[in-house]
Formats: C-alpha cells, structure tokens, sequence
C-alpha cells in the first residue's frame, strides 16, 4: 500500500490509498454538505442535492450518465448522512480515467427546475416509504429527540412541507455554498494510477470556483427523556436508546466500539445472551456512531410488545453492571477479534477501503493504513473500555419506543 495526496489550486484535496496488487479501483467524492449543514426551511436540501445530481449535467441527459455508468461496468451509488454527502463508483482499473470524468461532471449538475419538480415527489414518497414500514421512522424520531433543536438532530430526508416548499433557487444557492472544491475530497482506493489522477482531476475539476464554505460547529445540548409513540399497523415494538459516546477526533473512539461489540453484538454479546438467545427479543444491538463533535451509541430493540417494558429495563440493568463491573479480559479480547475481522474483510476490496480512508480523512485529516486500525484494536485496555463507560454512561440518554401500544413503562 501506497498513501498519496494533492491539493489542486482551488482546494479540492486528492487522497488515495494505492494497491498495484488490487484488481478493481474506487473512486469517491466526499463533499462535507449534510442534514447539520441545513436550515429548517431547507430541511432536505443535501439529500435533495444528491439526487438531482443523477438528473443531468450540461454535457449528459440523466439517460447518458446512468447508461455511462454501465457501460463501464461499474458499481455506483450516493449517500447523504447528517454530515456528508458521497457519490462514488467501483470499476476496474483501466476505468479509471473515464469514471473520475464521469463523477466529476455529476457534481456540477444541471439542476434543471423541471427535474427538480418531479425529483419532489419522489422525495416525498420517499419519506412516506420510511414512516409506514419498520422501524417507523425510529431512528430519525430518536435522534431529534436527543438532540433536540442541535442541527445533527435534523432529519436527512427532511420533511413533507420542508421538501415541498423547497424552492429551486434554494438548491442553487445551497449548492453553491456547500459543493465548493475546498469542501470535496477526492477518494482514491485500490489500483490506482495517481499522476493519471491528478492529471483528470486538473483537467475536469481545476476550473470549479472555490467559495467560502467553512461549518459553524456548534456544541450540542443532549437531552435525556423516555418517549412512546403509537404506530397502529405495526405488530411489534421499536426501541431506540441514544446516549452520548466518543466523537469522531477522540482516540477513545476505538474503546467505545469495543464496549458496544462486548455488549450489543448480534452474536455473542451480553445484549445477546440476555434477550434474543433466550427468544425474549428478535434482534437487539448496541452500535456506536461518530460525527466531528459529538458520538452517539445507540441501541436498538425489536421484541414482541408485551415484552417492550420488560426487555428496556433488562438492557438498562445489563448497563449498569457493565458500568459497574466493566468488562472481562476474556470479553475484550473475543471483541478485538471480531472488529479486528471486520477492518481486514472490509478492507480487502477497495471499495470498503474507499469509506475507511474517506472517514479519516474527512474528519481527522489523517492517513489510517489497516495495519494502523489493527494496532489501535489490540492496544486498547479493559481500564480504557471502563473510562469510557465511566466518561459516557450508557444508562443516561434518551429513549423512544414506536409500535402499538399508547404506553410502555420506561426503565427505572
């Protein structure tokens, strides 16, 4: 493995890890334009954005860019999350060239206002999509009650009137502001030829006009609370519990995702053991999340809902004897095995490099080899995994539980 950077002269950043053993090349712009990034009034607008961004450019109808697409063979998508927005491709090799061509030209799309018409509707049948099938929402609920009016509680699709009464001139000046090149980073994975890249990248990227489009970071208030909603047609009880975690610049982040492993796996965990082994549950998990000043750990239950009371506050207790007791020795090592697998399985194709690298670089500014996500695994103590469950307890958040019943107990 080889690291490779450049900053072009209007500050779009070129980052690739290159693999002359790899036998596919992932390439990826990461724009830092999210959910965070938005108003009320234009709640939406950077999943809006990533759509319309498939619609046409002024070289290529929306036909011609997906038929491009497949023509080369590639494996393609987008995402929009709280705090980013990636459009990214996989194709072999000798593709190269013509995919960083292709994803360039899709990240100054036309944004045509009879596109932008009909994309709304999509949108909004989108979010309806989420509301009437499982989990109902729940995740999007919870967070923006745990984070309250903080902007990372804001949803990622927005909502019905937010998309509705979007108007395109919005679009334009969100895009202008967000898609400067000082705020995309171009991601490089796998078998790449970096001279050839930068080279494109001049050519296809060099005239953008950069802006100035720094975040305002704000501190988040957390808030804590137990919340019932009723969704009639649902047959089984949802649960989500936030509580506060590592951010994506502390050290400690790699502790915190082993204590959610040792706990909240879905295989061999406490959390397991305790509720879905014995059949008291479907599924529950404990997971942790980063974003650039703040870290949630959520914690996720699906069960029977005469069973909902009774499972929160089995998690509840398992919690606090972990807080109490911290973990074994025992425990911490079968759990460093099991995200030691997962960074090795993930990172044998470049396009899971793709993400890893792109993280890392989007929020820290900093090249992590495997090798270096193996040894900051293996380092971690027990004492460590018991300073973050001291630091962040997971007994204190906030928690939401969707499904047919008007009322659930909460934990005590």
């Amino acid at each position: 493995m080889k690291f490779r950077n450049h900053t072009l002269k209007n500050g779009l950043h070129l980052v690739a890890e290159c693999n002359d053993e790899a036998h596919s090349t992932a390439l990826g712009f990461f724009v830092e334009a999210g959910a965070r990034d938005e108003t009320d009034a234009v709640a939406g607008v950077s999943h809006f954005l990533e759509h319309m961004a498939f619609k046409g450019t002024p070289t290529r109808s929306a036909d011609e860019v997906n038929r491009r697409f497949d023509e080369l063979g590639a494996h393609y998508n987008a995402g929009t999350s709280e705090e980013n927005t990636v459009y990214y491709a996989a194709v072999l090799p000798e593709h190269q060239d013509a995919a960083v061509e292709l994803l360039a030209d899709i990240m100054r799309p036309s944004l045509r206002e009879d596109d932008f018409d009909t994309e709304k509707q999509v949108i909004v049948e989108e979010i309806h999509m989420y509301d009437d099938q499982p989990p109902f929402g729940a995740d999007e609920k919870a967070r923006a009650a745990y984070f309250g009016s903080h902007p990372l509680g804001r949803s990622v699709l927005g909502t019905v009137n937010s998309v509705t009464e979007l108007p395109v001139d919005a679009m334009h000046e969100y895009f202008r502001r967000r898609y400067s090149p000082g705020n995309i980073v171009l991601i490089a994975c796998g078998k790449v030829d970096f001279d050839a890249l930068v080279a494109l990248a001049e050519q296809s990227c060099g005239h953008w006009k950069p802006f100035d489009c720094r975040r305002t970071a704000e501190p988040a208030t957390l808030q804590a609370g137990f919340q019932a909603i009723r969704k009639e047609i649902a047959t089984q009880q949802y649960a989500l519990s936030l509580s506060a975690a590592p951010a994506a610049d502390n050290p400690d982040r790699y502790a915190a995702k082993l204590l959610a492993t040792v706990l909240g796996d879905d295989s061999g965990s406490r959390l397991y053991w305790e509720l879905v082994d014995t059949g008291l549950a479907e599924h529950v998990s404990l997971g942790h999340s980063e974003y650039a000043d703040a870290g949630v750990m959520t914690t996720y239950l699906s069960c029977e809902p005469d069973a909902a009371a009774a499972n929160l506050q089995r998690i509840l207790d398992v919690y606090r004897r972990a807080e109490s007791d911290g973990v074994t020795t025992a425990e911490l090592k079968q759990a460093k095995s099991k995200l030691s697998s997962r960074i090795v399985l993930s990172g044998e194709r470049p396009r899971g490099r793709l993400f890893a690298v792109g993280s890392d670089w989007v929020y820290r500014r900093q090249y992590c080899s495997i090798e270096d996500d193996l040894a900051a695994v293996a380092g971690v103590t027990a004492e460590e995994v018991s300073a973050v469950l001291a630091k962040y307890p997971l007994s204190r958040g906030a928690t939401l539980t969707i499904g047919p019943l008007d009322d659930v107990a909460a934990p005590k």
